[in-house]
């Protein structure tokens, strides 16, 4: 199968059912113990945490929308996964900096991985689900 590439340039699916959808993916943030995300690495959307248990906290909305913006929309919204590639028994534990909110389980146990999706629901206030 040929890969798409809309006359010179990066195509965003041209609605072809065979067509691979391809998009731009940083390494992931490799994590071997307890730490705040900055809002770079949020934003690279791959977190593989390998190592003892502690907590992936997620950066300030002040932090955060100063680096992605402070002009984003309500509504606006970024998926991120956390992978535990860690056999034993250590979780992760998402917890949320000043103005999150977290709504679901925010606990990755061990060889597991989750996904979560962050939406600005007002001026300087984000709410952060587990989607999977």
């Amino acid at each position: 199968m040929a890969l798409p590439n809309g006359a010179g340039g990066y195509q965003v699916n041209d609605g072809n059912v065979g067509e691979a959808l391809l998009f731009v993916q940083g390494a992931p943030t490799s994590l071997t113990a307890g730490a705040t995300a900055t809002a770079a690495q949020l934003a690279n959307g791959l977190f593989v945490f390998n190592g003892t248990a502690g907590n992936l906290v997620l950066p300030t909305v002040a932090l955060l929308e100063a680096d992605i913006s402070s002009a984003t929309k309500v509504d606006a919204a970024f998926d991120f996964i956390v992978i535990n590639a860690d056999a034993s028994t250590d979780d992760v534990t998402l917890t949320v900096g000043t103005g999150w909110t977290i709504v679901g389980n925010a606990v990755v146990t061990e060889a597991t991985s989750a996904q979560f999706r962050a939406r600005k629901t007002g001026e300087g206030t984000w709410t952060c689900y587990r989607i999977a």
